[in-house]
């Protein structure tokens, strides 16, 4: 995020567990935040996933956090399965039904290959230090059935490690590469991109961007396909 680029490295600090607590502390906060910020954005991804994947499908959210709009609707169209670090989240998530929450890190959480017909990562793998980043998109397109989606955040910046200690009232971390890397890491997944989009957007002031991945499984793995240019 662009407001959190100057933030001083803390070499000393787990950042996951920096996120973890992080969000255990803001977990109804963030959640009321993200319900008014960049909601627009998150209607048109949101409806990108559903128009991609039909209805009663079997789908991961990775990052599903407390359980606002997109997960919301994801678990009255589909078999979902939600994925948070935060045990404050899951525990507030688990009151959406119809649905299953797990209290797991996104790249340690195990699905058995070709599980899911829709993955969906909104805001949530720029948490996640950017080194983990090919071996959890990899992971996800092995978790994706042949013609499965993907539709995702990640950053825009060459950014290891940023930090603020005050975001909404906790201590938070984010890891990003820059748009092109990026994009690159998603189609070494084996995962052929069909949008790639810089989108920019206000937030409390700041104007903030991400790359959003539109990408699919290909039938034949061995057989990407080239991906979109970035817009």
């Amino acid at each position: 995020m662009n407001h959190t680029l100057g933030g001083g490295t803390k070499e000393n600090m787990d950042p996951k567990r920096i996120v973890e607590e992080g969000f255990d502390h803001i977990a109804q906060r963030h959640a009321e935040w993200a319900g008014r910020t960049r909601v627009a954005e998150r209607a048109r991804y949101l409806a990108a996933f559903c128009d991609a994947v039909p209805k009663g499908a079997r789908v991961l959210e990775l990052g599903c956090g407390a359980g606002g709009l997109v997960t919301s609707q994801l678990a009255s169209r589909y078999r979902l399965t939600g994925v948070d670090i935060s045990a404050k989240s899951i525990e507030m998530v688990a009151k959406v039904p119809g649905a299953e929450f797990l209290h797991q890190d996104m790249t340690q959480v195990q699905f058995p290959p070709a599980t899911f017909d829709g993955v969906a990562a909104f805001f949530s793998i720029i948490h996640v230090p950017r080194e983990e980043h090919a071996t959890l998109l990899s992971r996800i397109g092995d978790w994706l059935r042949p013609g499965g989606i993907f539709v995702g955040t990640l950053g825009v910046f060459d950014a290891p490690s940023a930090y603020e200690e005050d975001w909404l009232g906790a201590r938070m971390f984010w890891s990003s590469y820059d748009a092109v890397t990026g994009r690159k890491i998603v189609e070494s997944a084996g995962l052929r991109i069909e949008r790639a989009e810089v989108e920019t957007a206000d937030e409390d002031g700041v104007p903030t961007s991400f790359l959003w991945i539109v990408a699919r499984k290909p039938f034949d793995p061995a057989k990407p396909g080239p991906g979109a240019g970035v817009v």
